[in-house]
């Protein structure tokens, strides 16, 4: 069974909210075997919810609607769905009494127009909505199925898990459809396509091979879709392996793995400490760590020194090695991570300078031009990248090269 999620709102399609709705539905509705084929988003609108549901059904058998319920004049779905499907609206009691309750225990007076969410189309199959006014519903139409239900997200996710999921699973035979996921590190999507094109060739026809690249890392997912849960199971199983051993040298995990989780647990589980200076990455670095629970076991704390200034005065950089090497260089890198390591007394350090860019200002390095350093008990290691532009990719990629690198270095027990 294939879905289309339509999300109904002009706030969505004017880019005051963002749709978080469909991603979550689209989820919950993979975990029962049903494969969403597209999302759309159209405004509270007559013309345009029909037109979409139009075109949704010459795809698919299913669609989730959701937004466009409430009580006021500007919300029109529940009529627009009630002419589409050629039904007529009714004082629905059940939902009235419902309301009279809700409202009751909130101490709020129950209105005209909130009782206008009672009058629900009479061939629709209601959904009780316990946490909130606004019901779900759920029409039929020559074998079309389309549910309705509230924008709100935790109105939205309770009639999903509580009444449609249920619903779906008694109704149809779905299949099961099993995902895995490989992290990796330090590696283009070309590169890493060029790496795994055997991998790929020997693939079964029922599991397909995804590359999920973004700043930090790059994820490789298998999906396989079938009727037997175990036997599927066993063969993305399999392919996992055969995968890794493509992997060995940039892997760093599985699922939802996180270089900074796994940082952390190194940490702690050998009594090690560290200490930040970022000057480019303008404290995402620290940011990034500081999101692991326990962090405070061996993060100690870091430095913004984005003034030369600051790397001077705070980090002991000498003013010389600036003059004669510019900000942005192996030298002043040096000597940052030795000066953050000495003042927080830790037993590693990370130091980062370079240019995000759009300006050089007054280093001799291009713009995505960055220097890491690693501080340890044996010295520092430094390392240089290009990565270009925009800003915000220079950010990013690099606060999580200088995450990669470090990890490196504490896997070999220094």
């Amino acid at each position: 069974m294939n879905c289309e999620i339509i999300t109904i709102g002009d706030e969505i399609l004017i880019g005051q909210i963002t749709d978080t709705n469909s991603p979550w539905i689209a989820q919950q509705l993979n975990n029962i075997g049903i494969s969403v084929s597209q999302m759309t988003s159209v405004s509270d609108n007559k013309n345009p919810i029909k037109t979409a549901l139009n075109q949704a059904f010459q795809k698919v058998d299913l669609v989730i609607i959701t937004g466009g319920l409430g009580p006021t004049n500007d919300d029109i779905t529940k009529k627009t769905l009630t002419e589409y499907f050629e039904d007529h609206l009714e004082l629905n009691e059940a939902i009235a009494h419902h309301l009279k309750e809700f409202f009751g225990k909130m101490n709020f007076a129950l209105r005209e127009n909130d009782l206008l969410q009672a009058h629900l189309p009479s061939k629709a199959q209601i959904l009780l909505n316990k946490i909130g006014t606004a019901s779900g519903m759920w029409f039929v139409k020559n074998n079309k199925i389309a549910v309705s239900l509230p924008g709100v997200p935790t109105e939205m996710r309770h009639l999903i898990s509580d009444r449609v999921i249920p619903k779906l699973q008694a109704e149809f035979k779905l299949p099961f459809i099993i995902h895995k996921t490989i992290i990796t590190y330090g590696i283009r999507e070309s590169d890493m396509a060029i790496r795994l094109t055997d991998f790929e060739a020997q693939l079964p026809e029922n599991i397909k091979l995804a590359y999920l690249p973004n700043y930090q890392k790059l994820r490789l997912r298998l999906t396989a879709k079938g009727q037997d849960k175990n036997l599927l199971e066993a063969q993305v199983d399999a392919q996992v392996q055969i995968l890794g051993s493509y992997l060995t040298d940039i892997v760093v995990g599985y699922e939802d793995f996180l270089i900074e989780e796994a940082i952390g647990k190194w940490m702690s589980a050998n009594h090690k400490t560290l200490s930040v200076a970022e000057s480019f990455s303008g404290g995402n670095i620290s940011h990034l760590l500081t999101m692991i629970p326990g962090a405070s076991k061996y993060f100690k704390g870091s430095i913004v020194c984005y003034n030369e200034e600051v790397k001077i005065n705070e980090l002991n950089v000498k003013k010389e090695t600036i003059n004669k090497y510019s900000v942005v260089s192996e030298e002043v890198v040096r000597e940052m991570a030795i000066g953050v390591k000495n003042k927080f007394n830790t037993d590693f350090s990370i130091a980062t300078t370079g240019n995000a860019g759009p300006t050089v200002d007054k280093t001799d390095k291009s713009v995505g031009e960055i220097y890491i350093g690693i501080a340890h008990t044996q010295g520092v290691d430094v390392f240089n990248f290009s990565l270009g532009q925009p800003r915000e990719k220079v950010i990013l990629r690099g606060s999580s090269k200088a995450l990669e690198e470090f990890y490196k270095i504490i896997l070999k027990s220094i």
